[in-house]
């Protein structure tokens, strides 16, 4: 047989290894508390890892997308810039910051400004890299901004600022 029709593997890499997921190209911002979530997130993986034997194919595969995302974490973790919630200006929003803003009908929100692998919009939770966060970032209280939607501007006046180590 032809070794033209042979796939060898790059770099001695495992054939069942998945490619890396991938990786956002902002800095990585992240809470304390985001971090802490990576890095037990990471330690779960890789306890439950190291339980893994060698098995058939369904369990191969369970292991390959454990080991891929270990490799994610790994690389989140490693590139994570942690913010330092006393060098912050705490009358302004930044990562970190709960936000209560008002829109035009009156209706009141609550978001929390985190990293991207944090975020949850479900629970409130916003990357810094959002549309929203970006429009939010840097007012003080009573400011007035400009969320740009696709589906229109959304005005919104600050209510309140904190920060939940405060």
């Amino acid at each position: 047989m032809s070794r033209a029709f042979v796939k060898e593997n790059d770099e001695g890499q495992s054939g069942d290894q998945l490619p890396d997921l991938p990786i956002s190209p902002h800095p990585n911002y992240v809470t304390a508390s985001g971090l802490a979530k990576l890095e037990a997130r990471r330690a779960a993986l890789q306890a439950e890892r190291a339980k893994e034997g060698e098995g058939d194919l369904t369990h191969a595969s369970h292991i390959a997308r454990l080991d891929q995302e270990i490799r994610y974490l790994d690389a989140r973790i490693a590139s994570a810039l942690p913010i330092d919630s006393k060098a912050i200006d705490r009358g302004q929003v930044a990562v970190g910051a709960h936000v209560t803003v008002q829109d035009g009908q009156g209706q009141t929100h609550h978001y929390h400004i985190v990293g991207e692998d944090e975020a949850d919009a479900d629970h409130g939770l916003i990357s810094w890299a959002s549309p929203l966060a970006k429009a939010l970032m840097g007012a003080r209280t009573d400011d007035h901004v400009v969320w740009r939607r696709p589906r229109g501007d959304l005005e919104l006046d600050i209510v309140a600022i904190s920060y939940p180590d405060a």
